[in-house]
C-alpha cells in the first residue's frame, strides 16, 4: 500500500521523502548507515527535486512520485504535513527555485539531498534522516564511487517550463530535451532529461 498525499485533516497534505539509490553499492553500504542517494519531496501528488545544468535558471524539477528517471527507488518516509493549498505551494516552490539554479549544484555542498532537507524544514520544520546525505556531509562523495552518468554535468539547452493551472495539475504536459553530441559521443547528464521531468519555473521568469 502506497503513501497517500492526503491527511486526515482536509486542510493539510502529507509531506513525504522519497529516496533513491544512485549506485548498486548501496545494497552493501545501507546496513552501515551510508550510501549514495538521490531524494525528492512529495507534496500535492508531485515529487520535487534538484538537479544540475550549466545555466543560471531553475534546477528544481518535478516528476511523478517515486519515478525519478535514472535512479532506483528505495523507500519513502512521511515527514509531516503542510497546510499550503496547491496554488500556495506552487507560488512557494517557484520562489524557492530562485535559490536553486542548476549551475549552483554541487555534489558536496548543494546537492539534491540538501534541497530536500531545506524544503522539508520549510514545510514541516523537520529535517530529512541524516543517513540520506551522510557521505556529502563527510566530504566522501568522490568521482570513483559515482556512476559514469553522474560525472559530467552538461546540458546544452535551457530548461523548459510549463505554466501551472488547475488543469495542468491534473493533466500536465511534459518537457522535452534534445540529445546533444560532442566529438561524436552523447554527453552525460547529472539529471536524465526526459518527458517525465518538468522543471519548475523560477519565480523571476516571466
Amino acid at each position: 500500500m502506497g503513501i497517500e498525499d492526503a491527511s486526515n485533516n482536509n486542510n493539510s497534505t502529507l509531506v513525504v521523502l522519497n529516496v533513491y539509490d544512485l549506485n548498486p553499492i548501496n545494497n552493501y553500504m545501507y546496513c552501515f548507515g551510508v550510501g549514495i542517494y538521490h531524494s525528492g519531496i512529495q507534496v500535492h501528488g508531485r515529487e520535487y527535486g534538484f538537479g544540475a545544468h550549466e545555466f543560471p535558471a531553475s534546477g528544481v524539477f518535478e516528476v511523478e512520485p517515486r519515478t525519478c528517471p535514472g535512479f532506483i527507488y528505495r523507500s519513502s518516509f512521511t515527514l509531516g504535513q503542510t497546510n499550503m493549498s496547491p496554488s500556495e505551494f506552487r507560488t512557494f516552490i517557484e520562489k524557492m527555485a530562485c535559490e536553486y539554479h542548476g549551475d549552483t549544484y554541487h555534489l558536496i555542498s548543494k546537492n539534491c539531498n540538501h534541497f530536500a532537507d531545506d524544503l522539508s524544514l520549510r514545510l514541516t520544520a523537520k529535517q530529512i534522516p541524516g543517513w540520506v546525505n551522510r557521505l556529502a556531509k563527510l566530504g566522501a562523495l568522490c568521482s570513483c564511487l559515482l556512476p559514469e552518468s553522474l560525472q559530467v554535468t552538461r546540458v546544452k539547452r535551457l530548461p523548459e517550463y510549463h505554466e501551472y493551472s488547475d488543469e495542468f495539475a491534473e493533466s500536465h504536459s511534459t518537457a522535452t530535451a534534445e540529445d546533444s553530441t560532442e566529438n561524436g559521443e552523447l554527453e552525460k547528464l547529472i539529471l536524465p532529461l526526459s518527458g517525465d521531468v518538468i522543471f519548475v519555473k523560477d519565480a523571476r521568469v516571466k
